[in-house]
C-alpha cells in the first residue's frame, strides 16, 4: 500500500485554523513526519507527503526523503492538490490518498483510489502510536451483530472501497 498524503490538510486536521509563522510550520512539518514516521514502523507501507510551495516554495518542485517518508513541496504557483492528483495518475489503484479536500477526494474515486479523510487518518494514527496491537475498527463490531440480504442493503462501491481502506491502516 502507498499512501499519498495531503501534508497541509493532515497538519491542520482536527485545529482551529490558526496562522503559524515559517519557523513554527517546520516544527509542526518535522512532529508530523516523526509521526508517519512511526506509524510506518507499526504499518509498513510507502508514505508521500505532498506540502504547497505555490505561495513561497521554489521555482522547480523539490523532492526529499526524510525518517522514510518520501517528501513533495511543489513549485511555485503549483497547488499541492495538482501534485497529488498527478501522482494518483502516475500510481494508480496502488494507492490510498489521504485528505479531506472535496475536490482531490472526487478526482481520486472516479480513478477507483479509495480516500480516508484527514481526520480520520490521524485518529488512526494517533490509536496506533499507543497501542501496537491490530486495532479492531468500530464498524467491524456493527457488523458481527446484524443479517443483510439482498443487493439492496449492500454498501455501495465508493462506501466499500473506504471500508475496505480503514481496514487496511
Amino acid at each position: 500500500m502507498h499512501l499519498i498524503i495531503d501534508g497541509y490538510n493532515l497538519l491542520h486536521a482536527g485545529r482551529s485554523s490558526i496562522q503559524l509563522n515559517s519557523s513554527d510550520l517546520q516544527r509542526e512539518r518535522d512532529r508530523l513526519i516523526d509521526q508517519l514516521s512511526a506509524y510506518r514502523r507499526q504499518r509498513p507501507c510507502d508514505i508521500t507527503v505532498v506540502f504547497d510551495g505555490w505561495q513561497g516554495g521554489w521555482m522547480i518542485e523539490k523532492k526529499e526523503r526524510q525518517k522514510g517518508i518520501d517528501l513533495i513541496f511543489s513549485k511555485l504557483g503549483e497547488k499541492a492538490d495538482e501534485v497529488i492528483k498527478r501522482v494518483v495518475m502516475e500510481k494508480g489503484a496502488k494507492v490510498m490518498v489521504i485528505t479531506s479536500d472535496r475536490e482531490i477526494s472526487r478526482f481520486a474515486e472516479k480513478r477507483s483510489v479509495p480516500v480516508v479523510s484527514s481526520d480520520v487518518f490521524l485518529e488512526r494514527m494517533e490509536k496506533s502510536a499507543f497501542r501496537p496491537e491490530k486495532v479492531s475498527s468500530d464498524d467491524d463490531e456493527e457488523d458481527k451483530g446484524q443479517k443483510k440480504k439482498g443487493p439492496a442493503r449492500r454498501l455501495s462501491k465508493k462506501e466499500r472501497r473506504a471500508k475496505t481502506a480503514l481496514k487496511k491502516l
